[in-house]
């Protein structure tokens, strides 16, 4: 079969639903064809082709090829090498594209290369609500469009190694929905939450972004978590390290007065005295949740009934001081017990320590959301929501570089469980997410989702993932290990950006979210370059591998490997080990030795000023 058509390929040999096996033209002698000054190259997998059927055209993708191309009714022969096998994905009715096909191609009808024209049909998405990311990799003068609408709702995941251009791939997405490109439609009401675990995005992101950090640093505000909006039993899990039986209802019982308590003191709107439980977000003391409960449990009496207080010195809740009382003997003499104490003094003194301890101070001592001994915190939630969700620029990041990693977990849960109890129950107002959608970014996810979690960050990213959608929030799931990522979560991601995967496992995992014929195009995952990706799913018109447009220098994250060549080459330097440690045990990167104490004074233009 020769012709002069450049762009002829084969003609089909069998048809099994979707699936075409094409026998190449002898016309076809090389790897590469040059047609109207572009390069093509033939059957390479993942590349378009066309099947022109009167006054339509169908596409397909090729899958394979070579010897496993071969029909298996047909006998091998020396050609084996000139079969590729193609999965049909859409058609062009009109001169539109459009996903599906109504009919199916004939044996020995004729299959063609699509070259750029074809392509720019296919890909050039001209209606409203999609976001540029970039160019195709086989033809960079066509632009990669993602839908934004099916981008959030039907959630999303990016997946690769490191290196592979992830966190540079999440921040030019980014910036495509919340920055205006030349062509592109603003999105001025955009919502967008990161949970940003190394802190890399900050800087990269500041002009579109309000960052609040453990640590803060210039611009940035201070990330606060009142303990007191946590489930009771998250939190009681933090402080105690768990409790059962009686030791838990003698603190729950304690939270749910003192939230009762702080309710009648400042009666709350929206709050029904008779409907307040345990898990109610209202402000309470922890100090007088530990004093209170001490106090009782150290108690000693005596007296003939057993029935007058030792007590010495009350102790002091502000300080977390505790109170003294006799101490009790053995015998008849007293003094006593006291017989009612439940035994959970142990529990209280990891309480008391984890008052003292100034890593938490971000959850245990949330600033101006620390309610007094009464329960009056200065600040309610709304205006930590205003913060989180009502800021003036579209991107709020919490950066997570200063928690301790043994609260991780429950620190992301607690955060997401906050965000979406506030956007759940305001469905019907503006502020909720039906009104205005809310993307989660989530990154490292692995470390806080995995298939052994069952926490509760876990437990709220499977109701975001699997009933978010009715309620505007959308979960974007970010992660280097995408096969140790619960595999629930990861299935309800409608759109996939596969980077370089190099993990076997991890790339099976990806795999299997195409279709069987279409999986062999993520094949190459092993060898894409950096910033380059295969998109898949919902959001993406047709599966499409793309190169991710990088944003400028000085707006990618910081997640560069060091320059070993040349940090090496620099001469050495004084060096004082000193401030390591001091950043060791203060768990802070930027923590001094010495506090330095500078007074400032303002310099005016003084004409009389005489000093030398």
């Amino acid at each position: 079969m020769l012709s002069h058509d450049p762009t002829l390929l084969g003609k089909i040999a069998a048809v099994s639903g979707a699936a075409l096996n094409v026998h190449l033209a002898q016309s076809v002698a090389s790897g590469l064809s040059i047609i109207n000054g572009q390069t093509y190259r033939v059957g390479q997998v993942g590349s378009f082709v066309r099947v022109p059927q009167g006054y339509q055209d169908m596409f397909g993708v090729v899958s394979e090829v070579g010897a496993n191309a071969v029909p298996e009714h047909m006998n091998a022969t020396d050609d084996t090498g000139r079969w590729m096998k193609v999965e049909l994905v859409g058609e062009t009715v009109g001169g539109t594209f459009e996903r599906g096909i109504s009919q199916y191609p004939n044996i020995g009808d004729f299959v063609h290369l699509a070259i750029e024209e074809h392509l720019r049909r296919i890909y050039d998405i001209r209606s409203h609500g999609h976001v540029t990311i970039g160019t195709l990799s086989s033809a960079e003068s066509i632009m990669a469009k993602i839908a934004l609408n099916e981008l959030v709702t039907r959630h999303s995941a990016v997946l690769g190694s490191t290196g592979s251009g992830k966190s540079t791939t999440v921040a030019s997405l980014l910036r495509a929905i919340t920055t205006v490109p030349e062509g592109s439609e603003p999105y001025p009401n955009a919502r967008v939450l990161m949970l940003d675990v190394h802190g890399e995005y900050s800087a990269p992101l500041t002009d579109v972004a309000q960052v609040f950090s453990v640590e803060p640093r210039y611009g940035e505000e201070r990330l606060f978590i009142p303990y007191w909006a946590l489930d009771t039993s998250e939190l009681l899990n933090f402080l105690t390290g768990g409790l059962e039986g009686n030791p838990e209802t003698a603190f729950t019982d304690k939270i749910f007065e003192l939230k009762l308590a702080s309710h009648q003191a400042a009666h709350f709107p929206g709050v029904d005295s008779s409907s307040i439980t345990v898990d109610t977000p209202l402000p309470f003391s922890l100090k007088k949740l530990w004093h209170d409960l001490i106090k009782f449990e150290t108690a000693t009496f005596e007296g003939k009934n057993r029935d007058q207080s030792t007590l010495q010195d009350p102790g002091d809740a502000d300080t977390l001081t505790p109170p003294k009382y006799k101490l009790h003997a053995m015998g008849s003499a007293g003094p006593f017990i006291n017989p009612q104490a439940v035994g959970i003094q142990r529990p209280l003194n990891l309480l008391r320590s984890r008052l003292l301890d100034r890593r938490y101070d971000f959850l245990l001592h949330p600033g101006k959301w620390e309610p007094d001994l009464n329960g009056k915190p200065p600040k309610d939630l709304d205006e930590l929501l205003r913060g989180w969700l009502g800021g003036v620029k579209p991107i709020t990041t919490l950066d997570l570089s200063g928690v301790p990693s043994a609260v991780l977990e429950q620190l992301v849960g607690s955060i997401l469980k906050i965000v979406y109890e506030a956007l759940f129950w305001s469905r019907e107002k503006t502020e909720g997410g039906i009104e205005r959608p809310l993307l989660v970014v989530m990154e490292e996810a692995h470390r806080y989702l995995s298939d052994k979690s069952d926490g509760l960050a876990s437990e709220v990213v499977q109701r975001i993932a699997k009933e978010g959608r009715k309620y505007g929030i959308g979960a974007m799931i970010i992660s280097q290990r995408p096969s140790e990522v619960n595999e629930t979560i990861l299935s309800q991601c409608g759109t996939f950006f596969a980077l370089r995967l190099s993990n076997p496992s991890d790339r099976a995992r990806v795999q299997g979210t195409l279709p069987d014929g279409l999986a062999g195009l993520l094949d190459v995952l092993p060898i894409l370059r950096t910033g380059e990706a295969i998109v898949t799913g919902e959001a993406a018109k047709l599966p499409m591998r793309c190169r991710v447009t990088l944003p400028a220098k000085m707006h990618r994250p910081h997640s560069e490997d060091p320059e070993v060549s040349i940090k090496w080459k620099l001469e050495r330097r004084e060096e004082g080990y000193e401030r390591t440690v001091a950043s060791w045990r203060a768990q802070k990167p930027f923590a001094v030795t010495q506090n330095l104490n500078i007074t400032r004074v303002s310099v005016g233009d003084n004409p009389t000023d005489d000093r030398g």
